[in-house]
């Protein structure tokens, strides 16, 4: 994913996609791996189920199944080692999921998941609780009026541990909520109370666990955090921090763990595939332009199902846009994925090109594309327009910017798959509680799948969350890659640079189905608005749309 040229801040984790598909399997790029089904314990039903309530879309409610596909292939950028003080981390940039922004103000559009304790306003206990929160937190407080978010409760019960004395604070440890606790060390943060962030600080290092429950192991990660913004900040984060990079074999192994247990990569690979198909099988000549391509093994799978098409199939050319970290991932250029295109291509008897721009997302123009007359045209945002600078961040609004030079090639379609959080322009505090509730639910999930004291697993959040954690809370301004929107501020950019949405068809909605039915039941899809919902339980994790 797109990230910070200077210091090669977090990337965002690359996609899979999981199709027990023999004829591709062989043409695998070298570092993608078949992984066993005793990487981690098989998925199962764990979790307690939460109220998922329905709105007037479609709700999908999926029974959990065991994993059996065969063949895995998995896409992954380079990754980052991270360790300071108690807690070795090795982290890389990985997609932060979990957040529920139904409250959120910038959430226009709403999120059709909702939570288990919400409060009904008929008996006024919603707005007493809110008066409640600003005269404890401040009006800045926006993120937490949400009583879906699970970290609403501890900012109420952290108010009296700010501006505790070391002394009181050690007493109290073995009473202490972990919940509390973290949001008490962000709220001193944010008040510039060192001596009580110190004092919390303390307290963390006895209840956080890389190998305990969700919550232990997030609580790990967000004191290293912690610790970064105390140390430095900017440019200077991850010379404290003592970063080391992981050999390529390294990071695909601790990718593919992740990429096995999770479907938010998969939900990006097969929603985007499934519209480009529906929209170009009728194409003859067809131009994807991909803005993070990493192995480009997800258009193996769409090159094998065009091949299908009624009356032969298309020419197929693909433009892949890379980053230094998914080079490191695959131990080469993009010429690597170019000949394992091709020959895949050859195989299925589909005329193909492989087109490298070989420029940063920041600095590509229009000549970049080579988009030629007579060509079906699709782009592919694949989780990466998060990491683009917008207007908040610098003059150039490289967010819009890209928007606006995409719609003058005036494409077929273009696919765009987020996560749904909002963590781009809110104040730290509400940004910090943002992404304590954002991951807490990411570890909920990762937890159905693995056993706590599995060693692989800990390597995996370890090299593919810590490093977001991180950036999120301890760097600001262009420093600060992590920068997700809603959905709804998503449309707003979308419509502001002249697209208007392509509603998904059911076609898109049965194949993300069918590929959920691999995990746990906890994993809902909903379908609201032209656009489909990834859910954990009743937060919203992911959101896939296509535009025209």
């Amino acid at each position: 994913m797109q990230t910070s040229q200077k210091n090669r801040a977090p990337a965002t984790i690359h996609k899979l996609y999981n199709q027990p598909v023999t004829e591709i399997n062989k043409f695998c790029l070298p570092h993608i791996q078949i992984l066993e089904n005793n990487v981690c314990s098989d998925i199962g039903s764990q979790g307690t189920d939460v109220s998922f309530q329905a709105y007037n879309d479609q709700i999908f409610t999926l029974e959990s199944s065991t994993t059996t596909a065969s063949f895995v292939a998995y896409d992954s950028p380079s990754a980052i080692s991270i360790s300071s003080g108690r807690s070795p981390l090795s982290s890389q940039g990985s997609q932060s999921w979990m957040s529920d922004p139904h409250h959120s103000p910038q959430n226009n559009h709403g999120s059709p998941f909702s939570g288990s304790s919400s409060v009904d306003d008929s008996n006024g206990l919603k707005h007493k609780l809110r008066e409640l929160e600003i005269s404890l937190l401040g009006p800045e407080s926006d993120i937490i009026e949400s009583c879906n978010c699970c970290f609403s409760s501890g900012t109420h019960q952290a108010g009296p541990m700010v501006g505790m004395n070391n002394d009181q604070l050690m007493n109290m440890t073995p009473r202490l909520n972990l919940k509390e606790v973290l949001v008490a060390s962000g709220r001193a943060l944010y008040d510039n109370d060192m001596s009580t962030v110190a004092g919390l600080m303390h307290v963390l290092e006895k209840m956080v666990s890389i190998s305990g429950e969700p919550i232990q192991r997030l609580g790990a990660y967000v004191l290293e955090g912690l610790r970064a913004r105390l140390e430095s900040s900017g440019s200077n984060i991850y010379k404290a921090l003592k970063c080391e990079q992981p050999t390529s074999s390294e990071l695909m192994s601790y990718m593919g763990i992740l990429f096995r247990i999770c479907p938010y990569w998969k939900f990006a690979y097969t929603s985007a595939n499934a519209v480009i198909k529906d929209v170009m099988q009728y194409e003859p000549r067809i131009h994807i332009i991909d803005f993070q391509i990493a192995q480009g093994t997800q258009w193996m799978f769409l090159i094998a199902d065009l091949a299908k098409c009624p009356g032969g199939p298309p020419s197929i050319r693909i433009t892949g846009i890379d980053d230094s970290q998914s080079n490191h991932a695959r131990g080469g250029g993009l010429n690597i994925v170019g000949q394992k295109l091709s020959e895949f291509a050859k195989s299925c008897n589909v005329p193909f090109e492989f087109y490298d721009t070989n420029v940063t997302t920041n600095e590509i123009q229009p000549e970049h594309f080579n988009v030629r007359l007579g060509e079906a045209l699709a782009v592919n945002f694949p989780y990466v327009l998060h990491h683009m600078p917008d207007e908040s961040v610098t003059i150039w609004n490289h967010r819009d910017r890209l928007l606006r030079l995409v719609k003058s090639l005036s494409p077929k379609v273009v696919t765009l798959v987020e996560q749904e959080s909002n963590t781009n322009t809110s104040p730290f505090f509400s940004r910090y509680v943002e992404t304590l509730d954002y991951y807490t639910a990411m570890f909920e999930s990762i937890d159905a799948a693995c056993p706590r004291d599995d060693k692989q697993r800990i390597n995996a959040e370890q090299h593919c969350v810590a490093r977001d954690i991180v950036n999120m809370i301890a760097c600001e301004g262009p420093e600060r890659v992590e920068r997700h929107e809603l959905l709804g501020k998503w449309r707003s950019r979308f419509t502001m640079a002249g697209f208007s949405p392509y509603p998904l068809g059911s076609s898109v909605t049965t194949a993300v189905r069918e590929m959920l039915k691999e995990y746990d039941h906890n994993y809902r899809l909903a379908e609201r608005d032209g656009a489909l919902y990834l859910g954990w339980g009743n937060r919203a994790m992911a959101t896939s749309s296509a535009w025209r």
